[in-house]
């Protein structure tokens, strides 16, 4: 075979592995472009850290976004006084139970559900129900050995159903 034809099936097969790879896009980190709300809630976090308000609404817009580690991280880089309010810690186990960390969002909700307890509490009824349910819906998913609760959805079903169920006497 001579050089020139060798060469000519070499630049071939070149050429064409370059348009067989194509371009690939990264994925974004959010599911849509932030919005003008996540924006102004970044800046706003970061004029002032310590508001615990301003922080859970911007995980929870992560959260809404389908970010939960953005959402995690957020809470996590927050002040401590930030990170005990009991509402900023359930908006943290629903991140932490998107991310998969069954059993660090059932720590977050024995934490909410501490606190709630508490006499001089800040939390109202929505919250403590909310976290009542949560709990005990995440120690049945702790129970059956689920971690990543969206890679079992089966399991989530049935934990879901155990809790739910009444019993009725008749």
């Amino acid at each position: 075979m001579s050089l020139r034809l060798w060469n000519g099936f070499v630049l071939t097969a070149v050429v064409g592995l370059w348009l067989a790879s194509g371009t690939q896009r990264e994925k974004r980190v959010l599911a849509d472009a932030p919005n003008d709300e996540v924006r102004t809630l970044e800046t706003s976090v970061a004029e002032a850290p310590g508001d615990s308000v301003l922080v859970r609404k911007l995980a929870q817009a992560y959260l809404d976004a389908a970010a939960p580690g953005l959402a995690v991280a957020a809470i996590e880089r927050a002040p401590l006084g930030v990170r005990v309010d009991p509402r900023v810690d359930h908006v943290y186990a629903r991140a932490l139970l998107d991310q998969g960390r069954a059993e660090g969002a059932l720590a977050a909700e024995r934490r909410v559900l501490a606190t709630c307890t508490m006499a001089d509490s800040i939390c109202n009824t929505w919250l403590t129900a909310s976290a009542m349910r949560r709990a005990e819906i995440l120690e049945q998913l702790v129970q059956l050995g689920v971690e990543d609760a969206r890679a079992e959805p089966e399991a989530i079903a049935v934990a879901y159903h155990s809790v739910t169920r009444s019993a009725r006497i008749e």
